[in-house]
């Protein structure tokens, strides 16, 4: 790829990004020309969400605190039922993944526009991806109808976040732009992006481990999160997130954790065949080696290295590669399922990567 042969494809959403800007929430709902909100979120965000809703009065058409991770598709009918019967005309999702992925998938059906308070380093809100999961299988697509209206960045959200939550939400994010990297709709923009994503994420994760009230470094990393959501909003992904998919959607393994045990694993997989990206990942995490640098990075500050840490059983590691090989896409190094089930048994037993 050269600077004169690429395309990309730019996602228009507002950001307000800065600490206490969960202040401006009615503003930027009344800039949707919308008045009434359903307010969505998960039990983990009881408080928050609720003062929220305190927060906009008469603008909140109520809650809906039951969101939860790979969005059941049983959950998302009977979430946008709710925000018929209230009459909602917008929906506000509190949280990290669950609750913005149960945003888009009401807004999918619904074309109720979105605004975002991420609490976590997900990335989700910055991306047109929705995911419902249905009799054990995730289905993941694309539409800008799901993609957040406006996304509101407050660092002062992301305090409480637990440090193990923090590790594994900022390595997930860490994985977009990964992926980005060598995505076969890479390009000069989105690799910036992602490399600047990277490095402010793997710079401030060991700073909220030591000090997890450190507000420089929540903001740090929120503004990685926001870089590395926006290169998984504009180009495909690969390999990684397929395997996630499938853990996750067949498995029922948490979705953060997930993504950090397989990282290194699938860039190993990969390295090879994308060296220029490999040198990048690299580079931002300050290691001569991206998948070693990955993984050393998860391992020195708490983060599960192993899936069998997480809830995967061994037997279950044959159909997991069946899965993730079933429907054909896109990768730099084609898919090979013995080579694939190795890189799975590696994850299971939490073993340093291997090219």
């Amino acid at each position: 790829m050269s600077t004169s042969d690429f395309i990309f494809n730019g996602r228009a959403a507002r950001v307000v990004f800065g600490a206490g800007s969960r202040v401006h929430i009615e503003r930027e709902l009344l800039a949707l020309r919308a008045q009434k909100a359903l307010i969505l979120f998960g039990q983990e965000q009881l408080a928050l969400g609720t003062a929220v809703a305190d927060q906009l009065g008469s603008h909140a058409a109520g809650v809906f605190d039951r969101a939860t991770m790979h969005v059941p598709a049983e959950l998302v009918t009977e979430a946008r039922a709710v925000a018929t019967s209230l009459g909602a005309d917008c929906l506000i999702a509190v949280g990290g993944g669950s609750a913005v992925g149960l945003a888009k998938a009401i807004a999918l059906e619904s074309g109720l526009p979105i605004i975002a308070l991420p609490t976590t380093y997900a990335g989700s809100e910055m991306t047109p991806i929705f995911g419902v999961t249905e009799a054990g299988l995730k289905r993941t697509g694309t539409d800008l109808r799901v993609l957040p209206k406006t996304v509101i960045y407050d660092p002062e959200l992301t305090v409480t976040l637990p440090v193990a939550l923090s590790v594994t939400s900022g390595i997930n994010a860490i994985a977009h732009a990964a992926e980005g990297l060598y995505s076969r709709d890479a390009n000069p923009l989105t690799s910036l992006m992602a490399e600047e994503g990277i490095s402010a994420l793997s710079r401030s994760l060991p700073r909220i481990v030591s000090r997890p009230d450190d507000l420089s470094a929540r903001s740090d990393a929120l503004y990685g999160a926001w870089l590395c959501g926006a290169v998984l909003g504009s180009v495909g992904m690969a390999l990684h997130h397929k395997l996630c998919h499938t853990l996750g959607g067949s498995f029922n393994l948490p979705h953060a954790p997930t993504h950090t045990i397989v990282l290194p694993h699938a860039l190993a997989y990969n390295a090879e065949a994308a060296p220029d990206a490999m040198k990048r990942i690299a580079r931002a995490v300050g290691h001569d080696n991206a998948a070693q640098g990955l993984y050393e990075l998860s391992r020195a500050n708490g983060a599960p290295i192993a899936l069998k840490e997480i809830g995967m059983l061994e037997s279950q590691l044959d159909r997991a590669a069946d899965i993730a090989c079933n429907n054909a896409y896109w990768n730099p190094r084609p898919l090979e399922r013995e080579a694939i089930r190795t890189l799975l048994q590696r994850a299971f037993e939490g073993s340093a990567p291997q090219t």
